[in-house]
């Protein structure tokens, strides 16, 4: 029986992850929060692996405070880059297969077409900058690892658009919303679906891939369905970025393709809203 190791066990995907894996008793699960592996420490990750000596590990542990990793910019680095290296090192060195977990902010966001995974990369962020070393440090240490990029992710675990959408449009009269950030939403349920329909697949093809859900909105256009599907009265305006600074510069446009996942593993892509509402049900 294989031995599945999850990082970052208590975030969104590996919430998703963790809910998903009795359907799939055919592996022995580990889901490891920093308790139990600390990826700040890279001293100990090593040490860690070889006692639990996992065959495949989906790593979902981040620094994901995009506008606080503009201060924040070693523990980031050391997070969403050098633990990567260790944990891709580690998993070359065992036959061990890796799944990645990485972002649409290694994008510049100057796109106005899908990206596939070959487009240029460009972040204009810390947290974008600190991801896109991860993923070349994967892929370098390990090269018959997985690489999957993914965007704007919600779940019913942890703090994401829609819990903090839903809370506020039952607190307030009204809203203002961005809405010249496109790109599309991702169920962190669907995501941890992909990565198990990958895993499953019969042939390992190592690279990067991109998941979301399907459709292409701005923050304003995934708040006015929020708002239909929970029936919220709050009045909603869209307004530019430039109304809304944060400390850390968003991409403009991030919509990324699925071809590629689609075509080479079979994986199911859901429209945005039917994922929306079934995540808001639950």
């Amino acid at each position: 029986m294989k031995k599945i190791l999850v990082t970052g066990a208590n975030g969104q995907l590996g919430s998703e992850l963790k809910e998903l894996s009795s359907h799939y008793s055919q592996f022995e699960w580990v889901f490891a929060d920093r308790s139990v592996l600390d990826l700040s420490n890279l001293e100990s990750i090593s040490k860690v692996l070889e006692t639990i000596q996992p065959q495949i590990i989906i790593n979902c542990a981040a620094y994901t405070a995009v506008d606080k990793a503009e201060m924040e910019t070693e523990l980031a680095d050391v997070l969403n880059h050098q633990a990567v290296g260790v944990l891709s090192q580690w998993s070359a060195n065992h036959d061990c297969r890796l799944i990645h977990v990485s972002t649409d902010y290694v994008f510049d966001g100057n796109s106005n077409v899908a990206l596939i995974e070959e487009a240029p990369t460009g972040p204009i962020n810390v947290y974008g900058q600190t991801k896109l070393a991860g993923e070349q440090a994967c892929l370098r240490e390990n090269p018959n690892a997985i690489v999957v990029r993914t965007s704007w992710v919600y779940s019913r675990f942890g703090n994401n658009f829609v819990k903090t959408m839903s809370r506020l449009m039952q607190e307030r009269d009204s809203l203002n919303v961005v809405n010249d950030q496109i790109g599309s939403p991702t169920y962190a349920a669907d995501l941890a679906q992909a990565i198990l329909t990958i895993i499953t697949h019969p042939h390992w093809q190592a690279g990067i891939y991109h998941f979301s859900n399907e459709g292409e909105i701005s923050w304003y256009e995934f708040a006015l369905a929020i708002q239909e599907i929970g029936g919220f009265d709050c009045a909603l305006s869209g307004i530019p970025s430039s109304d809304y600074p944060t400390p850390a510069q968003r991409p403009h446009y991030s919509l990324l393709d699925k071809s590629k996942i689609t075509t080479t593993f079979g994986v199911v892509v859901p429209g945005y809203r039917e994922s929306l509402e079934r995540c808001m049900k639950a």
